[in-house]
């Protein structure tokens, strides 16, 4: 056997099987999108053996990426684990077959609790489906394995549908870059965000002055790879009197037919700024608000003289 052949036709079988459960996803969907948004409690998170396994994944994205998550073992649940359990919560019941005993056995206890349940199951026509307030439907036609016994295609479909209301709840909450880096502060992003800019700004500041001519204010933008410069009445100990970006440079090419140009034409007078003390997460979200890459550097909050420039490139650098 040709075991990447093979392979080849696992993936093919399993990718044929989420094309059709895409097409199952509908008003469902929606409404448990708004259910857990709107939840005032928690969103918890059920299962049991290799469902189990996903649905702890499930549980830590989601509460990694802003809607508040935990994973409680269906087992564990009726021998204490329902302490962790309040009636304001999102209870999510995750089950292939929707037959499985330990889950069922834990909805009239969850019910008591005053919870609202919903399902992820393959069978929506199970106990399970049955007693539960919303159905997220996760049927597949037949596994990958060829016994159709060791869970693969089934796992993977519960996985896709647990990304899909993920992702589906961070842009309905504007999830961004810098409320990633709060609940990821071990990692490189999270620790890169929780830095301060004096720690990554540069200080080579763009400068020209209010009659540099255009080719020349040009040269110096390239020159600092910065896509911008300072606008100075004076280079050397001057007062900083505007910005000009990228976008001023094909603007100004557009108005103008003849580029005999000063800085003075086509700079913005107005320009963002942050004190060297921020923290990273604070200037991206600056950023992320204006609609813009860059930012002027002040010494603090209460003074004008730009010490610095920290960019996107600074903060997001994968490299």
């Amino acid at each position: 056997m040709k075991y990447s052949e093979r392979a080849k036709e696992i993936f093919t079988e399993e990718i044929t099987e989420f094309e059709k459960l895409s097409q199952l996803i509908g008003e469902q969907f929606d409404a448990v999108v708004e259910l857990i948004y709107n939840c005032t409690g928690k969103l918890v998170v059920m299962g049991i053996g290799k469902t189990g396994i996903i649905g702890h994944k499930m549980a830590s994205s989601m509460a990694s990426t802003g809607t508040p998550a935990i994973f409680v073992n269906a087992a564990e649940a009726v021998h204490g684990d329902l302490g962790m359990i309040s009636g304001k919560d999102v209870v999510m019941l995750v089950s292939n077959s929707g037959s499985t005993n330990e889950i069922l056995n834990v909805i009239a206890p969850l019910r008591n609790l005053g919870c609202t349940l919903v399902a992820m199951t393959g069978d929506v026509t199970s106990q399970l489906a049955k007693n539960c307030d919303y159905v997220l439907n996760v049927h597949v036609d037949k596994e990958a394995c060829p016994l159709g016994l060791a869970p693969t295609t089934s796992t993977t479909a519960t996985l896709l549908m647990s990304d899909a209301l993920m992702v589906c709840l961070m842009e309905k909450r504007h999830f961004r870059a810098e409320n990633f880096a709060v609940y990821h502060p071990g990692g490189a992003l999270g620790r890169k965000l929780l830095r301060r800019v004096r720690n990554s700004m540069t200080a080579a500041v763009p400068r020209v002055e209010l009659n540099t001519p255009f080719r020349d204010l040009v040269c110096e933008m390239s020159d600092k790879h910065l896509g911008m410069t300072m606008v100075y009445d004076k280079v050397d100990g001057g007062k900083c009197l505007g910005i000009i970006t990228d976008g001023d440079l094909r603007r100004a090419i557009q108005k103008y037919d003849d580029l005999h140009i000063t800085a003075q034409q086509i700079m913005t007078p107005s320009f963002k700024k942050i004190s060297q003390d921020a923290l990273l997460s604070d200037a991206l979200a600056v950023m992320d608000k204006y609609n813009i890459t860059t930012l002027a550097v002040t010494e603090r909050d209460d003074t004008e003289t730009i010490i610095g420039i920290i960019s996107i490139h600074h903060i997001i650098d994968f490299a």
